[in-house]
């Protein structure tokens, strides 16, 4: 087992798998290291569906055309979950606060989930798996993944998780140098020192762009990042989480 500074620092999103089947070993492990995972007042707002099936698996890779979603052993679905406290609480005769409705409320969920997504990335990463976040999912067609995955109401997904055993190992992506992500204290209020230095971290990216293994672009990151938001303001998430039955109104 790789020791948790390789695991952290040599972690690479992984797209190819090999198609031998990930012990089960493992994924006990992995499912104790989400399990584990810190939420806020213990409360657990979350929820992971596994899939192995490679029917549903390839279903999910149709809408989103993301190939690890089909080349994967196992694919976690992170979802933020509100359905089993309340049916508990209905069962022990508890009175629900308005869970579905209040922002800070859907922010634990999420929390919840990403944390224990990352849970599940540490511990894979120590097995020797590759892993890939897919964001992709929550956004695509929620309410066919929704529907795909018989999610109730109460429930959203938040991001997936697709594991196996890597068959490729790519390029260490550049991340942002500690100056532009550690700030002592406070906020820099030197604006164009921060400037400069996040500029130099897109020339970085750029560099690693037009020279990686595995294919080169022109990317820059700025850019690059802006262009998928831009596409991303145009989700309609508010609407599939009113189907979900949540309704935000404070």
């Amino acid at each position: 087992m790789k020791d948790v500074k390789e695991s952290l620092l040599g972690r690479t999103s992984v797209r190819r798998y090999e198609r031998e089947a990930i012990p089960q070993e493992t994924m006990d492990f992995i499912y104790e290291a989400v399990r584990n995972t810190p939420t806020s007042y213990n409360g657990q707002q979350y929820s992971v569906i596994d899939i192995s099936d490679q029917t549903l698996k390839e279903k999910l890779y149709e809408l989103t055309n993301q190939k690890q979603l089909k080349t994967c052993n196992r694919l976690l679905i992170f979802l933020a979950d509100y359905n089993k406290i309340e049916l508990l609480a209905r069962r022990k005769g508890i009175d629900v606060p308005p869970l579905r409705n209040n922002l800070d409320s859907i922010f634990l969920g999420i929390i919840d989930a990403s944390l224990a997504m990352m849970s599940a990335v540490v511990a894979a990463q120590a097995c020797g798996l590759g892993s890939n976040c897919v964001g992709y999912l929550r956004t695509v067609d929620p309410a066919k993944v929704a529907e795909l995955l018989k999610l109730p109401k109460g429930v959203f997904v938040v991001c997936g998780l697709a594991l196996g055993i890597p068959r490729e190992q790519p390029d260490l992506k550049p991340k942002e140098p500690k100056e532009c992500l550690f700030f002592p204290n406070e906020y820099p209020a030197d604006t164009e020192r921060l400037t400069d230095d996040m500029a130099a971290y897109d020339e970085t990216v750029s560099h690693y762009n037009r020279n990686r293994a595995g294919g080169t672009n022109d990317n820059d990151w700025c850019g690059h990042i802006l262009d998928y938001y831009h596409h991303a303001c145009d989700y309609r998430l508010l609407d599939y989480l009113k189907a979900q039955g949540f309704d935000i109104s404070k």
